[in-house]
């Protein structure tokens, strides 16, 4: 069954780090695009990053390039997020997702994890 499980999430202060962590169970996302979202309160999900399968290839949103870093490792059907230099503006609950192609990952994804939240001091 597929199954996306996001962990890593927690409070953290303004300019620090935190590691966000999506384990997909399976083979069911093999060769899927992979990316993130994520939903401050009262505002839309919004695109944040995206990886190719075999991460040839990375996408960011304007709002982090330079401070976050998508990865993939494969063997352990994981993906991570790596958020440095973190700001208040980044609160918000962070959702992998999944989609057969690089555009339906950036845009709307067919398959997402429960969420996970992070929030960042002032």
């Amino acid at each position: 069954q597929a199954q996306l499980v996001e962990s890593g999430g927690g409070l953290v202060q303004t300019g620090g780090s935190l590691r966000l962590s999506c384990a997909a169970s399976g083979r069911t996302f093999n060769n899927y695009a992979m990316g993130w979202f994520r939903q401050a309160p009262g505002k839309a999900r919004e695109f944040v990053a995206a990886i190719t399968w075999n991460g040839g290839s990375t996408y960011y949103s304007d709002s982090v390039t330079g401070r976050f870093t998508i990865s993939i490792d494969n063997a352990r059907n994981t993906m991570r997020l790596q958020m440095n230099s973190l700001k208040p503006e980044d609160t918000a609950v962070y959702y992998c997702a999944a989609s057969p192609s690089i555009a339906g990952v950036r845009t709307t994804p067919g398959y997402w994890g429960r969420g996970t939240q992070v929030t960042v001091s002032s």
